[in-house]
Formats: structure tokens, C-alpha cells, sequence
């Protein structure tokens, strides 16, 4: 698979993620800059100017592709047209917005707000009105966790339930998984998943959003079933995980992550495991990695037709690889036999 080489930020990546339709792929880094790119040949549309110059943790387009999110250490969450950049609202906190996504069919948006400097983290959950020049700082619920008795929310993202509808998941520094009802922000399940200090580092889901992937600092990534919260599968990898993702058509997950940056020097990228490994999501094993980044993987994106990948890096690059055919016709032999069966 040759890449697509993307260069917009002159910082590290933090998070990419393609629209809804996968014509779209959004970009923020520790630069400041919110970048749009054309997916199928990376053509950049351009960047979105208003957020203070520093650096940005989080983007989030909207499912109808109209507006987008932005969030980061200005302690904002800025709400743009995706046509034009037109900024049409802000949300302003005390502390760094490490997260912020719309809910799967947009009407809700959540902000996931750091803890730091003697302030509580906080999961703000807001309502994303049909007028879209009306927005409401007040929100629907908040959620604060005594750090005491439960780590602070590193990510978050929304899941379905088929007995209670859309459910937020939010994922722990120290490992744990809470499900929280998006109606009223009460409680539903917490489980620890991860081993402590097992840092839950991202969070992606299914293409239904009843099942997800999460990463960790303890080498490892889990697929967790949304109604129960059960692990259904764990991937190992051989060094902090810092992102992972479902591959939609293909039953594969993509882990990406590498030697952390501050210990990076001289170390060559197959050292420091700074590539994207595939894993086969039912057998669990490791099928194949691609390289190319010279830091560690922050982000990974799936295309949501399953036709590409993207990852971010700490070396500043953007690389879309387009699936070719060999990667579709990869079958484990119980997979061809199964086929076969089906047929006759």
C-alpha cells in the first residue's frame, strides 16, 4: 500500500477522523490548526481560523457533514461550518477540552474537560438545536468524578444500547469503563477493563456503535460489547497503545501507538514500533503492520467504507493508505472453508 502523504502541521498529530460519508478528513495538532483534506487524494480544502494559537486534542465532524467540533488547551470548544469555516459558536471551560463529539445522530454533543489546576474534571453533555446559529451554553448534565474514588476521563465516545438507545461511554486514567444514560447522565455500569495503571488512551466504535475498541498504556487493546460491557476480545502489542480502530467490511482492528516521544532520540521505527498493526478481530492475531512514521501513532482512522486507513503521528505527518486487493482477499483457511460450505 503506497501512501498519501499529508503535511499541514508543523506539530504532532492529535486526532484525525473522516465525515460520515469518508470524502472528508479532518486533522488537528498541537499546532493549533483544524485542517480539512479531500480523502480519496488528499487534497487539503483548507483550515479553519479562530482558535487561539495552541494546541488542539480533539475534532469531530457532524453526521450531515454541515458543522464540525474543535477543542483544546484555549479551554474551548469551537463549533464550525464545514462549508466556508464560518465559526458560529463557542463553549468556553475552565480547563484543557480533551474530547468532544456528536452523538451518532446528532443531537447531542459531549465535552470532556481536563483535570487540572484545583478543577474537577467534567463530561458537559449538550443539545445540538435544529438551528444551528442557536446553540445553548447551558447544558443538558454534567458529570464530575471525586478523584478519589475514580481516575479522571481520558476519552469518550457514544455507543448504542438496544435496550436503552444511545448510551455515552467514558473510559478512565485508571482503566475503568463507565456507561452513562444520554437522557439524564445517570450511571448505568462501571467496570474496570484495563490493569492499572492501564491508562485508557482512545475509543472507537463499530459502524452500529454496539460494540468498541479501546487502547491502553498497558500494552493491550479490548473489544467491549456496549449492552454489557463484556470483553470480547484482547490484542497485545508490544508497546503503549495510543489509538485503535474497527475496520468496517474486513474483520480486523488497526492498533497504533510506539516508545513513548519523550524517549525518542536516535530510535529507528521498527525499534519503536511507530507503525500500524493489524490484527484479525475474531482470532486475535497480529496479520500484518505498516510503517513509514519515524514517531509514535497518536491516531488512526478508518474509512467507513473500509476501503482506507489514516494515521497521525508525532513526526507531523498525515499517511493514507488505500486498501489494495491482497489485503481484501486475506481469509484464514476456517474463513474460505466456511465460504465454501455456505455455497453448496
Amino acid at each position: 500500500m503506497r501512501p498519501i502523504m499529508l503535511k499541514g502541521h508543523s506539530r504532532p498529530l492529535t486526532q484525525i477522523k473522516y465525515n460520515r460519508e469518508g470524502d472528508l478528513l479532518f486533522s488537528v495538532g498541537k499546532d493549533g490548526i483544524v485542517g480539512v483534506w479531500y480523502s480519496h487524494n488528499g487534497e487539503r480544502l483548507g483550515t479553519y481560523d479562530g482558535q487561539m494559537p495552541t494546541a488542539l486534542w480533539t475534532v469531530d465532524p457532524h453526521p450531515e457533514s454541515n458543522i464540525a467540533l474543535s477543542g483544546g488547551a484555549d479551554n474551548e470548544v469551537h463549533v464550525w461550518k464545514v462549508n466556508g469555516g464560518e465559526l458560529i459558536h463557542r463553549f468556553q471551560f475552565e480547563t484543557t477540552v480533551k474530547q468532544a463529539r456528536f452523538s451518532p445522530d446528532g443531537k447531542q454533543l459531549f465535552a470532556i474537560i481536563e483535570q487540572r489546576m484545583g478543577c474537577i474534571g467534567q463530561t458537559v453533555v449538550f443539545d445540538v438545536p435544529e438551528d444551528l446559529e442557536s446553540f445553548s451554553d447551558e447544558p443538558r448534565f454534567l458529570l464530575e468524578f471525586d478523584p478519589k474514588e475514580r481516575a479522571k476521563v481520558t476519552t469518550a465516545g457514544w455507543g448504542y444500547d438496544p435496550e436503552t438507545g444511545i448510551v455515552l461511554i467514558l473510559a478512565h486514567d485508571d482503566g475503568w469503563v463507565t456507561k452513562v444514560d444520554s437522557n439524564d447522565g445517570s450511571i448505568i455500569e462501571s467496570l474496570q477493563i484495563h490493569d492499572k495503571p492501564g491508562t485508557i488512551t482512545d475509543i472507537q466504535f463499530s459502524t452500529d456503535h454496539t460494540y468498541f475498541i479501546t487502547s491502553s498504556k498497558d500494552k493491550t487493546a479490548k473489544l467491549l460489547d456496549v449492552k454489557t460491557l463484556n470483553v470480547l476480545k484482547t490484542y497485545r502489542g508490544e508497546a503503549g497503545i495510543n489509538t485503535a480502530a474497527i475496520t468496517p467490511v474486513k474483520d480486523f482492528v488497526v492498533l497504533g501507538g510506539g516508545q513513548e516521544a519523550r524517549d525518542v532520540t536516535t530510535t529507528s521505527n521498527r525499534q519503536g514500533n511507530f507503525e500500524s498493526r493489524f490484527y484479525h478481530k475474531i482470532f486475535e492475531d497480529p496479520i500484518g503492520r505498516v510503517t513509514g512514521h519515524f514517531g509514535p501513532i497518536n491516531t488512526l482512522a478508518v474509512h467507513p467504507d473500509g476501503t482506507q486507513f489514516a494515521s497521525g503521528s508525532e513526526d507531523g505527518y498525515i499517511r493514507v493508505h488505500n486498501f489494495d486487493k491482497p489485503y481484501f482477499d486475506f481469509l484464514y483457511d476456517v474463513e474460505r472453508e466456511a465460504i465454501a460450505a455456505s455455497k453448496h
